[in-house]
């Protein structure tokens, strides 16, 4: 499947929550401009893509069974989830590995084995930050502990007036 169809496929398992719909279309466009301007090769940069669209596909169940959206919950039902999603994409096992372990990775800021992964992070933390309002002092600390692109750099500096 293209990015296109997997975005499709999401929207449409999202059903109709526009908040999730939002924040997913957020992420992945800032994962893939992020992406884009660091030069990932091409594999890289669809699994970081395919991940960035699927990364909360765990928060409808987890409002469901638990009430919240907890991101420790989010990643431990979103593995399994995403890996039922994909499996008639047409990608291969080891990008549906790869993409399920950044989506049951991606609220653990420590051990980030690669770019597509803290892209993942960094595409995440801009969208929320920008979701929910974060002080100056919690973007400057993110910058100095989360953040390590050049490109997430200049646009949080730029978004954010820093």
């Amino acid at each position: 499947m293209t990015v296109a169809e997997i975005m499709a496929k999401m929207i449409s398992f999202s059903e109709g929550n526009i908040h999730d719909i939002d924040h997913l279309i957020r992420v992945w466009t800032y994962a893939k401009t992020i992406s884009s301007l660091e030069e990932l090769e091409a594999e890289t940069q669809y699994v970081l893509e395919v991940a960035a669209i699927t990364h909360d596909i765990a928060c409808p169940m987890c409002r469901e069974m638990y009430g919240n959206t907890n991101g420790k919950l989010q990643e431990k039902e979103g593995e399994s989830m995403v890996r039922a999603f994909l499996k008639d994409s047409g990608m291969s096992k080891e990008e549906i590995d790869r993409v399920s372990y950044l989506v049951g990775h991606h609220h653990t800021f420590s051990n980030i084995d690669g770019m597509d992964y803290q892209i993942l992070i960094e595409a995440d933390y801009i969208a929320n930050a920008a979701e929910s309002g974060y002080t100056k002092s919690s973007i400057e600390n993110a910058l100095s502990k989360i953040i390590k692109t050049k490109s997430a750099t200049r646009l949080i500096l730029s978004m954010f007036c820093l």
